[in-house]
C-alpha cells in the first residue's frame, strides 16, 4: 500500500472492511471452485453422470431431460465474474506497484526465507495469472452456457484449443485456492502454538495434492474423449437411456 493510501486511511476503519470483504469473497469464491472441480469432473463416473449433472443445473428435469435453461448457467457466470472482479478489485491494493517495490520485496522474501511470506508471493502471481485466464473461461461459459456437456466440453480441450489455457488454469485456481483457505484459517481463527500451523500446512498440501490430482485425471479425460470425438465435432452427446429409446422406436419403425 502507498504512502499517500497510508495517510489517507490512518484512523479510518475502511482497510479492515476492505480485508473482511476480501476474505469473504475469498472464501465463497474458494468454495465455488472446490465445488465446481467435482461438478466437472463428475465426467470420471461416465459421459451421462456428466450429462445429468449439466442438466440438473439447466432444469431439465422439469421437461423430462428433453430441454433446458442453459441461462441460468450465465446468470451464475455472471454473478461469479462480479464476485472475481470485487475480490481481484481489493487484493489488488497488496501488490507491488511498481518494479521498484517488486525488487525491494523479492529481496527482503529472499533474505527472511519465511515460509508464509513466500505463500503470499505465490498466491499474488497465480491470482495475476488467473485474473487474464479466469476472465476468458468465464467469458466462454457466460456467452456459451449450452456448450456444456460430454462432447461439447471435449471439444473445446481439442477441436477448439483451450486445453493450454486450462492445463495453466487448473494449476493456478488449486494453489490460488488452497493457499488462500490457509491463510484465512491462520488470519481469522484462534490458534495457538506452532504446532498447530504445522498442522494446518499439511492440510494445506494434502488438499492442494488431492484437487490437483482430481482435476489432472479430469483434464485428461476430457482430453481424450476430445481426441477420440475430434471427426465429429459440434456433435452433442445422447444418454445411454435416449439411444435405448431411439434404437427401439427405429426398430418399430421397421
Amino acid at each position: 500500500m502507498s504512502d499517500l493510501m497510508q495517510r489517507t486511511w490512518a484512523g479510518s476503519p475502511t482497510p479492515a472492511r476492505l480485508d473482511v470483504a476480501q476474505s469473504v469473497s475469498g472464501l465463497l469464491l474458494g468454495l465455488f471452485m472446490w465445488v465446481h472441480l467435482f461438478l466437472v469432473s463428475s465426467i470420471l463416473l461416465g459421459k451421462d453422470a456428466m450429462y445429468y449433472v449439466t442438466g440438473f443445473f439447466e432444469l431439465r428435469f422439469l421437461h423430462g431431460w428433453t430441454h433446458g435453461y442453459p441461462v441460468i448457467v450465465s446468470v451464475i457466470a455472471v454473478l461469479i465474474f462480479l464476485l472475481f472482479i470485487l475480490h481481484a478489485g481489493i487484493a489488488v491494493r497488496k501488490f507491488p506497484i511498481s518494479w521498484r517495490q517488486y525488487r525491494t520485496f523479492r529481496h527482503q522474501m529472499g533474505m527472511m526465507k519465511h515460509a508464509d511470506t513466500n505463500l503470499w508471493f505465490y498466491q499474488a502471481l497465480t491470482g495475476f495469472l488467473m485474473f487474464f485466464l479466469g476472465s476468458v473461461h468465464i467469458y466462454v461459459m457466460a456467452s456459451h452456457p449450452d456448450q456444456i456437456g460430454p462432447y461439447a466440453s471435449a471439444d473445446r480441450f481439442v477441436s477448439e484449443h483451450f486445453w493450454p489455457l486450462y492445463a495453466v488454469l487448473l494449476v493456478c485456481v488449486e494453489l490460488h485456492a488452497t493457499i488462500g483457505m490457509y491463510r484465512l484459517a491462520v488470519k481469522w481463527l484462534s490458534f495457538k502454538g506452532r504446532d498447530t500451523r504445522h498442522r494446518l500446512k499439511l492440510v494445506k498440501n494434502a488438499l492442494t495434492v488431492f484437487f490437483l490430482t482430481v482435476g489432472a485425471i479430469t483434464f485428461f479425460t476430457y482430453t481424450k474423449i476430445g481426441i477420440e470425438h475430434r471427426d465429429r465435432a459440434g456433435e452433442r452427446y445422447t444418454p445411454a437411456a435416449k439411444q435405448s429409446v431411439q434404437v427401439t422406436e427405429r426398430g418399430e419403425a421397421r
